[in-house]
């Protein structure tokens, strides 16, 4: 007789091939025509709110592995908290204005000098919207759930209109004034750039020592002697008006052939060998302040250059004397204020040296260089010229270098609220922490800030100018422009005239014609996102302000991070967050940034088509995104193999619970076995970490807790010696039943915690759960922890049990390696083990011989009386042999009981009682 039809073998259509890159499509557009956000978001209405602000990527390109680890991250926590009691709307956003999508379209062939500035700003925003659709669907590839519908668009009238009033609200309050400063000035882009558009890169640059004649020693220095300044920007030295020496440092005169210079005493060592100097010497001394309003003459131009003081002059390189152009350097133009010097500045807007700059004009600033130490040698006043590579700021989106300009820039006044923000600072809770003291110490640090650009595609600046040329910013016009932005568009303000734009019969003392002009800069790109607590978290009644979250890349301490939360507290006086937690960066398999000419670049769309993105996903929960993170085909396919044993596991758990009813077959914990008992207290602890390590954002314990339980706890414990009992008692075996209830409890609890990392698989499996109420996993609650009273005893107990078991396993792995016996239902086990082992192994009512997957089993004596041939380990000393008796043809457990049933002659006892019962 075949006896397999006998056997409750599992039996599932959850298939054991993921086929994800063609199965989360599917799924997703079911989710979709479902609406599974707006169900998820139903049924937690009423809830506390959690919200979760989404800084808004740039609308220009395809998605990098960057944005792939921002959105999931932020997808992990939204799925987590909608499912542990709160309300969490997700609202995707996207920054759309800027110089990139300017840049984009003039590669494209669009001519913005034939047509109108409001003609290119429609073409700007129609090529904004084909990036959004573009990046929506890639987002949405991912698994990200979200209100993809209604993302928030900086570009949309309404939030133009919020943001116009956080500019009003600013400028009631004093923060928003006009002047001519240096400022970070991008000849590429043609625009001013703010500290968070910089990055910083390696330049080669000329470094020259010049030397200035004194023309006026003030009976301090004689005059004829000469000061040595140092200068890497040698196309600045027409812009020379002082030279700037420490108050409180010694300065040398130091004689060299015949001739006098001056410098840092403590510089003097080093001067000389730079110049190669060695006969020179220190003929005397005085202090920085005794310099004070020596005159000295520009070496090539008929005009003087004067000793000024100032606390910014460092000695770690140089002369200690330092060259001084107020247009060109925040120090320069900070000291020359002071002393009362112009912020001479004769570059223009494309880079070119002007006619200020007698000689050079029209030269681009970095090719004035050459010919202007020409110049100085000519002069004589050039002492030594070499080329040195250092870090120099760039233009992070043209990647050239940019230089300090002075010109007439609208500015936010930090200073004026510097230590409000502090305080706000120290409000957050900030994860890294880290992030605070960074966060912090750049607020302390920074300038004020340059808010106007001169481009085209961005938000007007709305100022008006009277006929006397005072910029009129009043609550009345601030009100009638937002309400313009609102119900046109901020494109209104190209398209009109002031006068029309003004509220209907506004007069101004300025303007006796009642003539005015308006400002033509737009804001900067960082104030736009910057206003989002305004322009989304006020604006939409489904949020709120502040936001319980902001997660983005740790280079968004500058940018975003930075932006929001100068606005936010200029308007309201507090962060518009409670919390913070960044990421770093992704790199290569090497560790190596990624880069086209590398060619090491890896893309989410790539990983989805060929892994899935789940497997992706999971990637993500396997790092330790808190810092810079590796990414590589090696890596990721690690990743697949965890993701194998997971859906593995889940598979075998829907096997085995094809006849589980579970409203007639739970079996009540206190009526379960211990063993089973012992499985679901390592389940509750499983429950209890994941959801602590969720609340942490600590998403690599849940991956990593969630990997073990399946593997060690279930794979290789608790499913393995299982089968014996799943498959071959009969239905209702009460064995059967309790191991079946814990895994159904297992096969829920997973599937719930797992779906906010792999919500394709979670719902998958939640679909053939037998007995679930709701259609998708998304509409449920985490497993709630649970106490039992006898845990702790439990636990100690069954986990001395697996280190005996190990022992045991180990000698059974021996034992086949040297062909004593096949597989492990083909022997018999002795084990010699100490007494507080015996009584643990008595303590214990299930059948040792199915926990050990043997087919004999005894305890034959003490440690100490073990054979020679045992094998002796931690536990115990064991003896494997073959078992006596035949094979059993049903449950493959070998005994001498086979046959003892008549009408059964090739299977045991166990399985003729079973077969009896089917017939």
């Amino acid at each position: 007789m075949d006896y397999k039809d006998t056997l409750l073998m599992p039996k599932t259509d959850f298939p054991m091939r993921g086929n994800l890159p063609k199965r989360e499509p599917e799924m997703q557009a079911r989710w979709e025509e479902e609406n599974i956000y707006q169900k998820v978001q139903e049924r937690t209405k009423g809830r506390p709110l959690y919200i979760l602000h989404d800084g808004p990527p740039y609308a220009n390109g395809d998605l990098h592995m960057g944005h792939a680890l921002n959105k999931t991250l932020k997808d992990f926590i939204v799925r987590y908290k909608s499912m542990a009691g709160f309300c969490a709307p997700y609202v995707p956003g996207w920054d759309t204005h800027g110089l990139p999508i300017e840049q984009a379209l003039t590669n494209k062939g669009v001519n913005r000098k034939e047509m109108s500035v409001a003609e290119f700003r429609e073409k700007c925003a129609q090529y904004a919207y084909e990036q959004i659709d573009n990046q929506r669907t890639e987002f949405k590839r991912l698994g990200i759930r979200g209100d993809w519908e209604n993302p928030y668009i900086t570009l949309k009238p309404a939030y133009e209109a919020e943001q116009i009033k956080v500019f009003g609200e600013m400028a009631k309050k004093g923060y928003i004034y006009k002047g001519k400063k240096p400022v970070y000035w991008s000849p590429s882009s043609e625009s001013a750039l703010a500290e968070a558009e910089i990055e910083y890169k390696d330049k080669r640059s000329p470094s020259i020592y010049v030397s200035f004649k004194v023309t006026d020693g003030k009976g301090v220095v004689e005059n004829g002697s000469n000061i040595i300044i140092w200068t890497t920007t040698p196309w600045t030295i027409p812009a020379n008006l002082a030279i700037a020496v420490h108050p409180d440092l010694t300065y040398a005169v130091i004689e060299h052939e015949g001739k006098k210079y001056i410098a840092a005493e403590d510089l003097v060592s080093n001067l000389k060998e730079v110049l190669d100097w060695q006969d020179a010497n220190v003929a005397a001394t005085m202090k920085g302040k005794d310099l004070e309003f020596v005159v000295a003459k520009h070496p090539f131009y008929d005009r003087d250059s004067i000793v000024i003081l100032g606390e910014h002059v460092a000695m770690d390189s140089g002369t200690g004397c330092v060259h001084t152009a107020p247009g060109h350097g925040e120090d320069d133009f900070n000291i020359g204020q002071k002393y009362g010097l112009e912020a001479l500045c004769p570059v223009d807007d494309k880079g070119h040296m002007t006619e200020e700059a007698p000689g050079f004009e029209g030269l681009f600033y970095d090719a004035a260089n050459k010919p202007i130490t020409e110049k100085l040698q000519e002069a004589g006043a050039l002492l030594k010229l070499e080329f040195i590579t250092h870090s120099y700021p760039h233009d992070w989106r043209t990647k050239k270098p940019v230089i300090f300009r002075a010109t007439s820039q609208w500015f936010a006044s930090i200073k004026d609220f510097r230590e409000d923000i502090l305080e706000a600072v120290k409000e957050v809770k900030w994860v890294p922490k880290w992030g605070e003291t960074r966060l912090y110490n750049m607020v302390r640090d920074r300038g004020d800030w340059c808010i106007s650009r001169q481009r085209v595609w961005g938000v007007p600046i709305p100022v008006f100018y009277a006929e006397n040329g005072e910029a009129i910013i009043t609550d009345e016009t601030i009100s009638r422009v937002s309400e313009l932005f609102r119900e046109h568009g901020s494109n209104i303000w190209f398209e009109k005239e002031a006068s029309e734009l003004l509220p209907e019969g506004f007069t101004h003392p300025g303007s006796p014609n009642g003539i005015f002009t308006k400002e033509t800069d737009i804001m900067d790109v960082w104030f736009d996102s910057g206003s989002s607590h305004q322009g989304v978290l006020v604006e939409r009644d489904d949020l709120r302000r502040p936001a319980d979250l902001y997660l983005e890349g740790s280079d968004q301490y500058r940018g975003w991070f930075n932006s929001s939360l100068t606005t936010a507290v200029a308007v309201t006086g507090k962060a518009p967050y409670k919390g913070v937690l960044s990421h770093g960066f992704v790199l290569d398999g090497e560790g190596h940034k990624m880069s086209k000419s590398l060619g090491n670049v890896i893309v989410p769309a790539k990983v989805t088509n060929q892994f899935g993105a789940e497997i992706l996903r999971l990637w993500v929960a396997s790092v330790d995104y808190q810092s810079d993170v590796r990414i590589s085909d090696a890596i990721l396919k690690q990743v697949s193999e965890v993701y194998r044993k997971i859906r593995n596991t889940f598979r075998f758990l829907l096997g085995n619970l094809a006849d589980f009813k579970p409203e007639e077959n739970t079996v009540a914990f206190d009526e379960l076995r211990e063993v089973d008992q012992f499985l679901l207290i390592r389940l509750n602890n499983l429950v209890k970490e994941s959801l602590k390590a969720y609340d942490e954002f600590e998403f690599a314990d849940i991956y990593h807790v969630v990997n073990n339980f399946c593997t060690v706890d279930l794979s290789s414990f608790y499913m393995d010696f299982a089968k014996d009992v799943l498959y071959i008692e009969a239905e209702n075996n009460f064995e059967r039943r309790a191991m079946q209830t814990v895994m159904y409890k297992c096969a829920v609890s997973l599937a719930k915690l797992l779906s906010p990392i792999l919500p394709h698989t979670a719902d998958e499996v939640w679909a053939h759960i037998p007995g679930v109420q709701e259609e998708s996993v998304q509409l449920t609650d985490m497993p709630e922890v649970e106490e039992f009273a006898n845990a702790a005893e439990l636990e100690k107990k069954w986990k001395e049990f697996l280190l005996v078991r190990n022992d045991v396993l180990k000698a059974l792995e021996e034992a086949r390696n040297e062909k004593v016996i096949g597989k492990s239902l083909t022997a018999k086990v002795s084990l010699y083990v100490n007494e507080d082992v015996k009584n643990l192994l008595d303590s214990i009512s299930e059948s040792l011989k199915q926990l050990f997957i043997v087919s004999g089993f005894e305890v034959a004596g003490s440690y100490d009386e073990a054979p020679e041939q045992a094998l002796k380990l931690d536990k115990a000393a064991v003896v494997v042999e073959k078992a006596d008796g035949e094979t059993c043809e049903r449950c493959w457990v070998v005994t001498p009981e086979v046959g003892k049933v008549e009408e059964y002659p090739t299977i045991c006892p166990r399985c003729a009682s079973v077969v009896e019962q089917l017939n």
